[in-house]
């Protein structure tokens, strides 16, 4: 696998980095710039049902890229040889953030189909309840974890 990984390095990394700023990227706009108009839609109704189609469509984005920033994160650990190098403990704590930030995407994806089922049946309060924690908390945590993520990348080339 080294030797794969030595002879594509810079695709490798190349299609890492952009995976990262897909979906912390991706996240960004949705928590800060689609989140805000849609409060400003009057229907609750309509604002759920805007907000999962958004959340759907992110998802379906960005889940790809969060699988390859996965794969390169493997070759670029094995192939650096990481486990052997002072870089060691930073790129375990890489692994951890990416790995709570995927478990949180599952969840949010969980949630907002649970929400967009709910809001079918005409469930309005338990769709929000669902989609709410998703916008509130959800994003803005991983949000964080991946600039914190990103910047700790940054710290392999110093």
């Amino acid at each position: 696998m080294q030797d794969i990984f030595l002879d594509n390095r810079v695709v490798i990394v190349f299609l890492h980095v952009i995976s990262a700023v897909v979906w912390v990227g991706g996240m960004i706009v949705m928590r800060y710039a689609a989140h805000q108009s849609f409060a400003e839609i009057e229907s609750p109704e309509k604002r759920l049902e805007r907000m999962a189609h958004a959340l759907k469509r992110l998802f379906i984005i960005v889940f790809p890229f969060v699988i390859i920033l996965i794969v390169t994160a493997v070759f670029m650990l094995l192939g650096y040889d990481i486990k052997n190098t002072e870089y060691r403990s930073l790129a375990h704590a890489k692994e951890g953030i990416w790995t709570v930030m995927f478990i949180a995407l599952i969840v949010m994806i969980l949630r907002r189909n649970k929400g967009a089922k709910l809001l079918a049946a005409g469930d309005t309060l338990g769709a929000k309840a669902q989609l709410e924690v998703i916008g509130k908390y959800m994003v803005p945590l991983n949000i964080i974890l991946g600039v914190v993520a990103i910047f700790l990348g940054t710290s392999f080339f110093k």
